[in-house]
């Protein structure tokens, strides 16, 4: 009865604390959208879709720390399982509910990649002045999802039959017994459809992770430390410049004051001076209803506190890139090789975060907080990325992410790259601290023999407690199940290794950029000139 009623209260504390994050990520990610949105644009449907989409990114990466302390909490300090951990069944209860934990919200994240995000994407777009033909604009949303459910149905059954184990020897079988080996795959690896669904998903994280998460953790700093212009001096600029413009249109206007006609030279330039003046008004508005808004004044005060800030976030940003490219080096020195995705056993150079998670485990709960705040840090430093760099394909940038000014469709896919970012999040942990994301801080016996100089009384060895890493026997350590989805598939491992680099190179690249780009505009982003009037209208309102 005790046994079972410590397992219930491990089990209680970690879910617990799961589902305090949950209603936590639920309100944030409710005034997220509302911030962004667009007031005059925003619908019911695409609304829920984001919220329940950047719901469900979050949550997907919040399940990580619960599954490093339930792994952890199987365990004494010394190495001993705990009581209610000591047998091998309720351990694999415990590991089972993690992982159909994991299953479930994957799940989900393939629904709403493959279907859901694109049905209402296409809904909206599809979408008549009018708002007349509802049937229409469902058929023609169906018709476009049925390709994303096509190439999620590919990957689902390409992952099914791909085998996981080494092939019979070619001299030694029939044609049919290598056909009986594939069924024989199929039954054994049920999940590994939906396992290698995901892993083709993590690859496009991946790329949205060297494109935005990079480009966000030197951004974010940056533009903490830096600040903003002075909205004073902006609008005397503002001024001089519109001044400017109204006497070049005096000019070209003078010119056909007796009746003749402009050139057609000289009309394109009006025609682009009046519309460099529109923008002008705007701005020159926008500036100065910022000049009275409180939170700016307010935002000036606590210039203090946003440089602590920065300087705090640039530390964690170095923090990370040394990590990574001691892991990166650790596994292109010491690793089992590319055949096996590089997987490393234990930690042959010094991963300062790695220890410094080991260090903080004595000390309940530190090492879950701070795994916590990492996994919390690089979804906000890609939406940061996300926020300043737009949504772009290749060289075409197809939305902005504006505050109170994003369309539903920006909205939409600004979710759906989140939710492929913290797919990959997880082995972007996993490579700052592999010991730590593979065992916690699990610890096991091991019998070492004496030396042949120390005495003893019959028995030639003794008992030694170590951390457990990748060459731990089964029975000692429990992997999380977070490490077993990632490592599944050897060649997508392999790839998310170079990945690594390929983060390294843009960070720095992103870094010098963020250097070189001078203060930012207090109205960043909110007047530019392919902008409507209407969306304009509706930002000052």
């Amino acid at each position: 009865m005790g046994t079972a009623g410590a397992l219930l209260s491990e089990s209680v504390l970690g879910w617990s604390i799961f589902t305090i994050v949950l209603l936590v990520i639920l309100a944030f990610c409710w005034v997220y959208i509302r911030k962004f949105q667009s007031r005059q644009e925003s619908e019911v449907i695409s609304t829920i879709t984001a919220i329940c989409a950047l719901a469900i990114a979050l949550i997907t990466s919040a399940l990580l720390p619960v599954d490093i302390f339930l792994v952890s909490f199987m365990k004494y300090p010394n190495g001993t399982y705990k009581n209610w951990a000591a047998n091998n069944e309720t351990r694999q209860q415990i590991e089972d509910t993690v992982l159909y934990g994991y299953y479930t919200l994957y799940s989900i994240i393939l629904f709403c990649v493959f279907l859901w995000i694109p049905f209402v994407y296409f809904y909206y777009e599809e979408k008549d002045e009018d708002n007349s033909n509802k049937c229409s604009q469902v058929k023609n949303a169906l018709k476009y999802t049925t390709g994303f459910v096509i190439v999620c149905s590919a990957l689902l059954l390409i992952g099914a039959f791909v085998p996981l184990a080494p092939p019979p020897s070619q001299n030694a079988t029939s044609e049919w017994e290598k056909v009986q080996y594939l069924f024989q795959e199929l039954g054994s690896s049920r999940l590994a459809a939906l396992s290698f669904s995901i892993s083709s998903l993590t690859l496009i994280g991946m790329l949205a992770v060297i494109t935005y998460t990079a480009y966000g953790m030197s951004v974010l700093p940056l533009n903490l430390i830096k600040g903003t212009r002075s909205v004073v001096y902006e609008r005397l600029e503002n001024t001089e410049d519109t001044e400017e413009v109204e006497h070049q249109i005096d000019k070209l206007k003078a010119k056909c004051a007796d009746g003749r006609p402009l050139s057609m030279r000289d009309r394109r330039s009006l025609q682009d001076l009046e519309a460099k003046l529109l923008v002008l008004c705007r701005r020159g508005h926008h500036l100065e209803i910022a000049e009275r808004n409180c939170c700016n004044k307010v935002g000036s005060a606590l210039r203090p506190v946003k440089i602590l800030l920065g300087v705090f976030f640039i530390l964690v940003a170095l923090l990370f890139i040394v990590t990574l490219f001691i892991s990166n080096l650790d596994q292109a020195l010491h690793s089992a090789g590319i055949s096996t995705g590089f997987i490393i056993f234990g930690t042959n150079l010094t991963n300062p975060l790695n220890e410094l998670l080991l260090a903080l485990q004595p000390v309940f709960p530190l090492d879950y907080v701070l795994i916590t705040i990492i996994t919390m840090y690089f979804v906000f430093t890609s939406m940061a990325g996300i926020r300043n760099m737009g949504i772009w394909f290749f060289w075409m940038r197809l939305y902005k992410i504006r505050p109170k000014r994003t369309r539903p469709q920006a909205l939409l896919f600004l979710c759906m790259i989140l939710l492929l970012i913290v797919l990959h999040t997880s082995y972007m942990i996993y490579s700052l601290a592999p010991q730590y994301v593979m065992y916690g801080s699990q610890k096991y016996l091991l019998q070492t023999p004496l030396p042949p100089s120390e005495p003893s009384q019959g028995n030639r060895s003794t008992t030694i407690t170590k951390i457990c890493d990748a060459g731990a026997p089964e029975d000692q350590c429990t992997v999380t199940r977070s490490y077993l989805f990632l490592h599944k598939f050897w060649f997508f491992s392999t790839i998310y290794y170079f990945g690594n680099w390929a983060f390294l190179v843009v960070f720095f690249i992103g870094l010098v950029v963020s250097c070189c780009k001078g203060k930012k505009s207090v109205i960043e982003g909110e007047v530019d000139a392919d902008d409507s009037d209407v969306s304009d209208d509706e930002y000052v309102h």
